[in-house]
C-alpha cells in the first residue's frame, strides 16, 4: 500500500498539512556513516520557491532522525525520518471544498475513504510526501559508490526551451506539464530478473508513485514502435557488453547490460490551476464555474528531477542488495 522494496524497503507516511511527513527505511545495512547533513543537498533541490514556476510554500525540510542511527552510523534497525509541516494555509482548502478538483484525487479519495480523508493540501496524496522519498534516495545513493544518477527536465509544454515552455503557461494563466529524463552510469551487468522483477518493472513501479507521473519509457521508448529491428538493435562491441547505440536504454531482457541506463517520465500539468474551469459542485450537485486558490506549482516537472533520482536510487539499491553487490554491514 504505502511500501516499496524487498530488502531495502521504504514506508512513506504523513499528510500535506498534518503535523509531519516522513519515511521509515528498513533493510539499510549497518555501519553506513550517516548524518542529517548528508540529506540536505537533495532536500534543498526538492524545495519549492527556488525557481520560477514552483510553489511559494516554504518549509525547512530538516530531517529529524528518530531511529536507526547511533554515533553517526546506521545500526541495521529501521531508520525513521520526520519532516515537520509548519507553513500551512489550510483555509485555502476549506474555501474550495465544494469543488473536488478535476485531475486531482479529491473525488476518488472521498469515495474510497467515505469522507474521512484529510483533504487539506491534498492530504496523503500530496507531493509533499516526496520529501521522505528524497531522503531515502540520498541514503540509497550512499550505498552505491561509483554509481551516478542524474535527472533533468528536457521539455516543458512540448518545448525544449524550458523558459519558453514555462512562459506559455504564464501567458495562459494555466499550469503545464513536462518531460524528465534520468541517466544512470556505473551499474554492473546482471541487475534485475526476467518478467515481473525486471529493472524496467521496478523502476516503472516506483516512478509511477511520484505524483503527476503519467508515462514512463526506456531508451528509445515509444519511438521504437516506428523503427526496424536492424535500426533498434544495439550492436555489441566487446566482451563487457558495450554497445554501439543504446536504444534499449541499458536494459535487455529485464536485466542491466552495463551500458548507460536511460529512461524518461511524462508529468501532467498541475491539477490545481488558477484558470477558471467548470466542474461539479458536490454540495449543490450542479456543474459550476470555479478556480483553484492557494499556493501551487505552475509546472511540477521543475521539481521532479531530484525526486526521480531518489526513486531510481531506492529501486536500484534494492536490486543491488538482492544481487549481494551491497552487504548487510558496510565496511568503515
Amino acid at each position: 500500500m504505502n511500501s516499496f522494496g524487498r530488502i531495502f524497503r521504504v514506508h512513506i507516511f504523513g499528510e500535506s498539512h498534518g503535523e509531519s511527513v516522513g519515511i521509515v527505511i528498513d533493510g539499510c545495512p549497518a555501519g553506513l556513516s550517516l548524518s542529517e547533513e548528508d540529506l540536505l543537498p537533495d532536500l534543498e533541490r526538492r524545495k519549492g520557491g527556488k525557481q520560477k514556476g514552483t510553489t511559494p510554500r516554504q518549509e525547512a525540510d530538516y530531517p529529524f532522525f528518530k531511529s536507526g542511527v547511533f554515533n553517526g552510523k546506521t545500526t541495521g534497525a529501521p531508520i525513521t525520518i520526520l519532516f515537520e509541516n509548519n507553513n500551512t494555509r489550510s483555509g485555502d482548502y476549506e474555501k474550495q471544498r465544494s469543488f473536488p478538483r478535476p485531475g486531482h484525487a479529491d473525488m476518488v479519495a472521498h469515495q474510497k475513504y467515505g469522507g474521512n480523508e484529510d483533504y487539506r493540501g491534498g492530504g496523503h496524496f500530496s507531493a509533499r510526501l516526496t520529501t521522505g522519498l528524497v531522503a531515502a534516495g540520498a541514503i540509497a545513493k550512499k550505498l552505491m559508490p561509483g554509481v551516478n544518477i542524474a535527472a533533468a527536465v528536457t521539455e516543458i509544454g512540448g518545448e525544449t526551451d524550458l523558459e519558453k515552455g514555462l512562459q506559455k503557461a504564464i501567458d495562459a494563466k494555466d499550469s503545464i506539464g513536462g518531460l524528465v529524463e534520468c541517466r544512470v552510469n556505473g551499474l554492473p551487468v546482471g541487475l534485475g530478473e526476467p518478467f515481473f522483477d525486471s529493472v524496467e518493472s521496478q523502476l516503472a513501479h516506483i516512478a509511477f508513485a511520484i505524483p503527476a507521473v503519467k508515462g514512463v519509457e526506456f531508451g528509445s521508448g515509444f519511438a521504437a514502435a516506428k523503427m526496424f529491428g536492424t535500426q533498434h538493435n544495439d550492436a555489441i562491441e566487446n566482451m563487457e557488453g558495450k554497445t554501439r547505440s543504446n536504444h534499449a536504454g541499458g536494459v535487455v531482457g529485464g536485466i542491466s547490460n552495463g551500458n548507460e541506463l536511460v529512461y524518461r517520465i511524462a508529468i501532467k500539468p498541475t491539477a490545481s490551476t488558477p484558470k477558471e474551469q467548470s466542474s461539479l459542485n458536490w454540495e449543490t450537485g450542479q456543474v459550476e464555474n470555479f478556480s483553484v486558490k492557494g499556493r501551487h506549482d505552475l509546472c511540477v516537472a521543475l521539481r521532479a528531477p531530484v525526486i526521480l533520482e531518489a526513486a531510481t536510487a531506492v529501486a536500484l539499491v534494492d536490486l543491488y542488495l538482492l544481487e549481494q553487490h551491497s552487504k548487510r554491514v558496510v565496511s568503515s
